[in-house]
């Protein structure tokens, strides 16, 4: 089988800013054509997981019950669309908490694929920081950036490594993969 891994803010709703997180539904907006993109995921059979670094909630910023309620009303406007995402997995600790599962160690993708006959190998991690191109490369997985969110590609003399692969968006790496069957 094969997976997508998708990190959440700047790649399925818009990046709220450096610093700054999404701490309630009224400040979740998916981007444009996020929730056709996962459609298209979910129509060629790819497993399809979130995979996102909340430390708003171990700051304090929102609690568990606001990220559980995001979650399940993004889950749900998702569904309504035939873009169904198999499970969540988000790490709520802070850098300085050094755990196993805060991006860009792969902790999150091992627990995802858990069980489960994943070739990580073909899957690919697709996130809008370079912690997420680690993350994929910590993971096995085909790396794709993207720049609906935080990394530009003015920044790429910066960049500490490279991606597989770029896009403008979503929706426009999930018609390169499912154009392509990568």
């Amino acid at each position: 089988m094969k997976a997508i891994f998708l990190d959440r803010d700047g790649v399925i709703n818009r990046y709220p800013g450096d610093t700054k997180y999404v701490t309630s539904w009224k400040e979740f907006r998916f981007l444009p054509n996020a929730k056709k993109a996962i459609a298209l995921f979910a129509g060629k059979k790819y497993l399809i997981f979130v995979i996102s670094n909340q430390a708003g909630v171990s700051k304090g910023l929102y609690s568990q019950n606001a990220l559980n309620d995001i979650t399940n009303r993004m889950l749900r406007a998702l569904e309504k669309s035939g873009a169904k995402v198999n499970a969540v997995y988000y790490c709520t600790h802070r850098d300085e908490d050094n755990c196993s599962c805060r991006k860009p160690k792969a902790g999150l993708v091992k627990l995802a694929v858990q069980g489960k006959k994943i070739n990580l190998k073909d899957s690919f991690f697709i996130g809008d920081t370079i912690r997420d191109v680690h993350t994929a490369k910590a993971a096995g997985c085909k790396s794709i950036l993207v720049f609906s969110g935080a990394e530009k590609p003015s920044n790429r003399d910066n960049w500490q490594t490279y991606p597989d692969f770029t896009f403008k968006d979503l929706y426009s790496a999930a018609k390169f993969i499912t154009a392509t069957a990568l």
